[in-house]
């Protein structure tokens, strides 16, 4: 039986939230329950409360979690709806987002997450209950806003003309399958630029489109750092820079104190330092993990200690 997802850096993250015993944990992104096994394991009396937007990854939490009973929830719903899932009164140790998509995710056909996998539908729905698909975007959105997603969630130096590839493709018929996307992006391409992994960058942006991964992504984590005793940790994986730019830019404005200017004899702004960024430059996944588990590679994890209200 092959494993539903691995948890990047386990011990990293564990280490990174510093479990205490009795305290309160909140895994936003359940995925298969490794990083939420890790932190039941790391302490007896530890509690955690998890969210997942995918059933099947809260069926398969559940499963594993099992040896845990009574020591923690499980909700599925998107983690930016914590406060629907979290009580007012429940306050937090810490709080664990991974922000990667799941192994299972990319290696199910039937999921349409994957360039590699061929005859599979368009699809890339994290919550098969969302109504909005890849096969959607690709097919009725207009060339301009093609060209953006592209450009802002792909980063992809070649938007322009992968959307008229899209475009003049779908004239003919409807795109369909993940195979199809892949070759309307390799054909678009300079031929020195087409490769094995050349439409990662195309699959990614219509990805966060389809799931709108980065909308409210920066509130929930300052609602999230509201939520946390002091002392409690913010520990995030990240893996592509437009998310881990919204992750740092959030630690360094909640790290900083006064932002009066020098000339000033006191400060006048009242401004409070919040939080402490334990992770100068984020911790990278080790070479073994890496190669024992390639999709390690692009993971980046950032740490802070709330340190006042």
């Amino acid at each position: 039986m092959t494993e539903y997802h691995r948890p990047i850096m386990p011990d990293e993250v564990v280490r990174g939230l510093n479990v205490k015993s009795g305290g309160l944990y909140f895994d936003g992104t359940v995925g298969g329950g490794g990083h939420s096994f890790a932190i039941l394991s790391a302490d007896p009396a530890a509690h955690l409360i998890a969210t997942d937007k995918d059933g099947d990854a809260i069926a398969q939490a559940g499963k594993r979690l099992a040896p845990f009973e009574g020591r923690f929830r499980l909700e599925r719903s998107d983690f930016k709806n914590f406060s629907e899932v979290l009580l007012p009164e429940e306050r937090l140790d810490g709080f664990l987002l991974d922000l990667g998509i799941s192994s299972h995710q990319i290696d199910d056909p039937t999921r349409g997450f994957a360039y590699r996998m061929g005859d599979a539908p368009l699809d890339m729905r994290m919550d098969k209950r969302s109504s909005l698909t890849a096969r959607d975007v690709v097919n009725g959105y207009g060339e301009e806003s093609l060209r953006r997603i592209l450009k802002e969630y792909g980063e992809e130096p070649f938007a322009n003309v992968i959307a008229k590839g899209i475009l003049r493709e779908r004239e003919i018929k409807p795109v369909e399958t993940c195979g199809e996307l892949r070759s309307i992006v390799e054909n678009a391409l300079p031929p020195k630029f087409r490769g094995a992994a050349c439409a990662r960058q195309t699959f990614q942006a219509i990805r966060i489109e389809v799931n709108g991964e980065l909308d409210g992504l920066e509130a929930c984590i300052r609602g999230l750092i509201e939520k946390l005793k002091i002392g409690g940790r913010a520990v995030i994986l990240t893996f592509h820079s437009l998310e881990d730019r919204i992750v740092k830019n959030v630690f360094k404005d909640l790290s900083t104190a006064c932002t009066c200017p020098k000339s000033f004899p006191v400060c006048v702004c009242g401004r409070v330092k919040r939080l402490e960024v334990l992770t100068r430059k984020p911790i990278t996944a080790s070479e073994e993990e890496q190669r024992e588990n390639p999709r390690s590679k692009s993971a980046k994890l950032r740490i802070a200690e709330k340190i006042a209200e």
